[in-house]
């Protein structure tokens, strides 16, 4: 796995972990609800999803670090593999943001844009810098 791909899941997995702690315990804060751009008539009833959202982050966060750290302290076959089964991962449940917000069902419309390109970007460029 090239530099490129590395640096970019590196990247993605930081963004995904350190967006997880406003998803999952500050989301009830006027102030992570428009970092997240998320609008919530009854935030009980949303703060179980998005704690639940928060936690897949982490998990692929940190997959995607460990995958990094065995591709480079002898086990790269493996760690590549795990690399990139995260970014997939963070490719395709950033992808599905998008497509919830398509589909009506962000608050508000168009309100995942920002968020879903942004959270796109590095899982994308590391998977075609990995086949490249």
């Amino acid at each position: 796995m090239n530099g490129v791909a590395q640096v970019a899941a590196l990247v993605g997995a930081l963004a995904y972990i350190g967006a997880a702690p406003l998803e999952m315990f500050f989301f009830e804060r006027p102030a992570a609800r428009r970092f997240l751009h998320v609008e919530a008539d009854n935030l009980a009833d949303v703060r179980m999803w998005a704690f639940v959202v928060g936690f897949r982050n982490v998990l692929a966060g940190i997959a995607t670090i460990v995958g990094l750290i065995m591709l480079h302290n002898g086990n790269a076959e493996a760690g590549e593999v795990v690399v990139i089964t995260a970014c997939a991962y963070m490719l395709l449940a950033s992808l599905a943001m998008g497509l919830a917000d398509g589909l009506g069902f962000w608050r508000p419309r168009g309100g995942s844009v920002l968020g879903t390109v942004g959270s796109s970007l590095p899982p994308l460029v590391a998977l075609v810098a990995a086949v490249v």
